[in-house]
């Protein structure tokens, strides 16, 4: 029908025209109540957005010469991020002379993944970025 047809109908009815695919030939058409349409459009999204759960990247920074029972103590914090569903970057900053023993570092990163290994899983192995080398960690069962 033609688009004068179609418009009279849904002013008769109190309801808008809506194309669909205006591009196509001959164009598509609906006749609808668009505000009610962007209102539960709207509802919809928000229901989405609500049922989301944004991940977050924590830090956990170490240098080379940590203590046994700091490294412990990070890797609780880590464990603990882990368990709420964030990403954890693990960072081992290497000052001065440490950077001609990177592989402490690199050791030290692969004992962290270790104790990590219940709950979580690597993502990015262990790589040296200048003075930084970085591990990213992610939670095993992410739903």
């Amino acid at each position: 029908m033609s688009a004068k047809e179609a418009l009279a109908i849904a002013e008769e009815r109190n309801l808008d025209l809506v194309k669909i695919s205006p591009n196509s030939t001959p164009p598509v058409c609906k006749i609808m109540d668009y505000g009610k349409y962007r209102f539960e459009q709207s509802k919809r999204e928000k229901e989405t957005k609500k049922n989301q759960k944004v991940i977050e990247v924590k830090e956990v920074r170490m240098s080379p010469g940590i203590g046994i029972n700091d490294f412990n103590v990070k890797l609780k914090s880590a464990l603990k991020f882990l368990a709420e569903g964030d990403r954890v970057k693990v960072t081992v900053r290497f000052r001065g002379r440490e950077m001609t023993h990177t592989e402490i570092g690199e050791e030290l990163l692969n004992n962290f993944a270790e104790g990590c290994s219940e709950i979580g899983v690597v993502n990015k192995p262990p790589k040296l970025d200048g003075r930084h080398m970085a591990m990213f960690l992610s939670p095993k069962n992410s739903k």
